[in-house]
Order: structure tokens, then C-alpha cells, then sequence
């Protein structure tokens, strides 16, 4: 047998193995690219309405992610009405081809931020202080909702219930303090790069501490501002 012969025989022998073996392999190829069109859709998607969160994204798809999808060249992403990319969350996928169809993936958004809890037992009507609460970092999507992730809404205010120690603040546990009434002599505060000026003016409604309210100058001038802790208004500019 020649070289000729042994190489037709040899092909004769492995061409329908080797056909075989390529209709396997081809729908799993499709599948895996459908799947990963349909994973970086999500991820684009998800990462755009997360966009501005308190603290650092992370998305990841559970359960069998997106290998049970058909295949699509341009899958879209989408939340069901109602829906918020926050924890765990159905992300639905459709695709606008002959046979439009709609599935829905499972996902999971963590958010990595800094939140505030109770240093120490605080009773309710006690404004809170330095002492008072100390800073954490972990998956807000694990906490309440309303829990509180910037210092500058601790400032001015008091315990609306008891806190106990170690108990994530919420914005429904605190309330600002009152620091104008209304028909209260006020003093208006105007500051600028290098100068401030002050005059005094009339409250015309009471206002917690960062707070706008309106007051009127001695000339009777409307005028509008954010209450500070000290019971001033300063002025907008």
C-alpha cells in the first residue's frame, strides 16, 4: 500500500467521526456565544442604572445565568416595572428576531459603601454626637433600605426612638432638630469668597437644621436660606 492509498483510507476512516465530533461541537459554540451576548447585555445594562450608588458595584448572575438562553445576535436587557437593581433581582433579556422572544435571568447587585450605626445605646429625643456613632463598611443590599450612608445627614439632629448599640441608623430613626420658629428674630448670613455680611430679619416658619426657610429683612425684603446649628439663616446666593 502506498502513501496515497494509506492517506485515502485513513480518511476514509476518521472523515465521519470528524463530522460528527463538528455538529457537537457547533450548537455548543453557538450557545456559549449566545450566552456571553446576552451576559455582557446584562452587565452593561445593570451598570448604567446602578450608576451613582454610595459605594462600589458589583453584579453577578446566579443559578444557570444566561446558558438557557436562545441564541441572539443583539439581546436587549431590561427591569420588570417596579423593579430596582439592588440586591437580588429578576433582569429580563428579549431579543427582536423573527420569533421575538422574552426570558428573565437572575442576578444579584451588591453595593460595597460606608453606612453609620450606634456606637453606644442612644434614647430617644438625644441628639447625636461624635460619640454617639461610628462608621462601617459593607454590602448596603443587606441593610435597610433607608439606612444612613452620609455623615452630613447626621448633623443637627436627635434620636426619633431608642437605638440600640451597634444598630444600623435609619433615616426613620432620626429627625432634625428645630432650630427657628416661626415670627423668631433671625439672623441672615450672606458669605461669599473673602467677605460675610449679616443683617437681622424675621423667621416666617419654623425650620430644622438644614431646612429652607423664608425670612423677611428689617426693610421687608423676602429673603430664603438653609437654617445652621446655631439658628441662623444663611442666605442662598
Amino acid at each position: 500500500m502506498n502513501l496515497l492509498q494509506l492517506r485515502t483510507r485513513l480518511l476514509r476512516t476518521l472523515l465521519p467521526t470528524l463530522l460528527a465530533m463538528a455538529a457537537c461541537v457547533a450548537p455548543a459554540w453557538a450557545s456559549a456565544l449566545a450566552a456571553d451576548a446576552a451576559g455582557t447585555a446584562i452587565q452593561k445594562y445593570l451598570q448604567v442604572q446602578t450608576a451613582g450608588l454610595p459605594g462600589k458595584v458589583t453584579i453577578s448572575l446566579e443559578g444557570r445565568g444566561t446558558e438557557a438562553l436562545p441564541p441572539c445576535e443583539a439581546p436587549e436587557a431590561f427591569l420588570p416595572p417596579g423593579a430596582t437593581p439592588w440586591g437580588r433581582v429578576s433582569v429580563g433579556v428579549r431579543c427582536q428576531t423573527e420569533r421575538p422572544w422574552t426570558r428573565f435571568v437572575q442576578a444579584h447587585v451588591s453595593v460595597e459603601g460606608s453606612y453609620f450605626v450606634a456606637a453606644r445605646a442612644i434614647e430617644t429625643g438625644r441628639p447625636l454626637g461624635a460619640g454617639d456613632v461610628t462608621e462601617r463598611t459593607g454590602d448596603l443590599t443587606r441593610l435597610p433600605r433607608s439606612v444612613i450612608t452620609s455623615a452630613a445627614e447626621l448633623v443637627g439632629v436627635v434620636a426619633a426612638n431608642r437605638i440600640g448599640p451597634g444598630a444600623p441608623l435609619r433615616k426613620e430613626s432620626v429627625r432634625g432638630v428645630t432650630v427657628i420658629q416661626q415670627g423668631q428674630a433671625v439672623k441672615l448670613v450672606a458669605q461669599g469668597e473673602g467677605f460675610v455680611v449679616s443683617t437681622e430679619g424675621k423667621a416666617l416658619s419654623g425650620a430644622r437644621v438644614g431646612a429652607v426657610v423664608q425670612a423677611k429683612t428689617r426693610e421687608g425684603r423676602l429673603v430664603s436660606g438653609v437654617a445652621d446649628e446655631e439658628g441662623q439663616i444663611q442666605l442662598a446666593q
